[in-house]
């Protein structure tokens, strides 16, 4: 029976463990457990700050990102609007000048017109007097006389009118 009192239970050795035990879980809560809490507490608040934070830049980027999107939108627009309105100025441009072009070669063709009439009546008018001399140096051989302005006026013009029949 010796080897029995060896494996003894001995209560008091148990509760003083024991009373030993909660102390020093006492001690520890009041000493570890709630600073540990506290640091825990701050550290969680910063976690959650810096997710706050996070998700402020996050919404922010968003933000500017889409702000960017309606410049690009908005810019694509106005180089649209720009093109449109650069193309309308050519074209009227090209309108004024093809108006002026015209303006320009009508005037040509009538001055050219007034010119060649001006021309003919000249050459008209040159015919008609080396006609009239022609005509005189051939009447003064034929009727052998001078004739007077009158009689030579009157033939040169009876002459004419039936030069223009023909």
């Amino acid at each position: 029976m010796n080897n029995l009192d060896i494996i003894t239970v001995n209560i008091w050795q148990i509760i003083i463990s024991l009373a030993n035990l909660v102390i020093l879980f006492l001690i520890f809560k009041k000493l570890l457990f709630k600073p540990v809490k506290n640091i825990m507490a701050k550290r969680a608040a910063e976690v959650s700050s810096i997710y706050d934070e996070a998700k402020k830049t996050k919404d922010d980027a968003n933000e500017l990102k889409n702000s960017y999107e309606d410049r690009m939108k908005n810019a694509e627009a106005e180089a649209d609007s720009i093109l449109k309105d650069a193309a309308d100025k050519a074209e009227r441009r090209n309108e004024v000048m093809l108006y002026e072009s015209r303006e320009k070669a009508e005037s040509i063709i009538r001055k050219a017109k007034a010119e060649a009439e001006r021309d003919k009546a000249d050459a008209q008018e040159y015919i008609r007097k080396e006609i009239i001399d022609v005509s005189t140096a051939m009447s003064e051989q034929v009727l052998g006389r001078e004739i007077n302005m009158d009689d030579h006026n009157n033939l040169i013009d009876s002459f004419i009118d039936n030069l223009e029949n023909y």
